[in-house]
């Protein structure tokens, strides 16, 4: 008898808008920002919104993850605990963290999972944290299939998150402190000021010009779509979209696209199951390059040792 995985494609939502469109175009799951301490202090939504996201989710057997993925402060913490309360009453499947000082508080049995700002690269890492109780954990975008591998192979028993499409930053996962030193904007607070987006100047020893006003920093966005089969089979089982400040039109399109990705591999490997139910009835072409993006790579994917 096959023994089967769940596997969830997980979208976006910068809002309740995006959250019901990522379901109706095939989402397994959604992440969206809390009222307060997200990761993209743009991006958060009330708890009214968020409840009749998960009352609309759940129909479909479509999970809600909240991020709650900033650094705190002491000052913060009462707050953020009533926070996620309200967001465990109201029926949030997990939420999304960076912070263990907040498992020093008194929270509701909502599991937690450890987002891609702890720097998750390591079979010893990922294991610490499942030892430290988080339920998925997100890795690193930098990774290889490779590494992927070897992180399941070492903990088999833990769900792996991965990134499969969005932007890049040219610092790895949860390691950049550029904003805050050039800005006073924090990455880690949700304010990054996107400094790898701007153009400079490349000036030698000698302080010849060699190249002028170019986006020397600014990586290509990660496209993983031709490789979900390879990430499955390396343990991942959660396929990550990036873009929580996207708009609508993108979350359709690059939801829709992935889902039709997933479905036919499904269809060659039955060990493979969809996480959530329901059909998708689309009435256009999902099309990547119709939506936002610097171009495209999957650089990282492939050892190049």
């Amino acid at each position: 008898m096959i023994r089967q995985r769940k596997i969830e494609l997980l979208a976006p939502a910068k809002n309740l808008e995006c959250g019901i469109a990522a379901v109706d175009h095939g989402a397994d799951a959604i992440y969206i920002g809390a009222p307060r301490f997200g990761a993209r202090a743009a991006a958060g939504n009330s708890l009214e919104d968020i409840a009749e996201l998960v009352r609309y989710a759940h129909v479909y057997n479509v999970r809600i993850y909240v991020t709650v993925n900033t650094i705190l402060k002491d000052e913060e913490l009462k707050d953020t605990e009533k926070m996620i309360w309200d967001l465990y009453r109201a029926g949030v499947d997990a939420l999304i963290v960076q912070d263990m000082g907040l498992l020093e508080l008194n929270l509701p049995p909502i599991p937690l999972h450890a987002s891609t700002q702890m720097d998750n690269r390591t079979p010893q890492k990922v294991r610490f944290l499942a030892e430290a109780g988080f339920r998925q954990v997100v890795l690193a975008r930098e990774l290889s299939l490779v590494e992927i591998g070897n992180i399941h192979h070492a903990c088999p028993d833990v769900p792996l998150e991965v990134f499969v499409h969005g932007a890049l930053c040219v610092s790895y996962s949860g390691q950049c402190y550029v904003s805050q030193a050039c800005f006073g904007r924090s990455a880690n607070r949700g304010e990054c000021a996107q400094f790898c987006r701007l153009a400079f100047d490349m000036v030698d020893a000698d302080g010849k010009s060699i190249v002028r006003n170019k986006h020397l920093l600014s990586l290509k966005d990660l496209n993983q779509s031709e490789e979900l089969e390879q990430l499955l089979d390396a343990g991942a089982s959660s396929l990550k979209i990036e873009g929580r400040l996207k708009d609508v039109s993108y979350v359709k399109n690059v939801t829709a696209y992935y889902r039709q990705k997933l479905d036919s591999v499904f269809k060659r490997r039955k060990e493979y199951i969809r996480a959530s139910s329901g059909k998708v009835k689309l009435e256009f072409k999902p099309q990547l390059d119709k939506s936002f993006s610097r171009g495209f790579t999957n650089f990282f994917l492939f050892d190049r040792n």
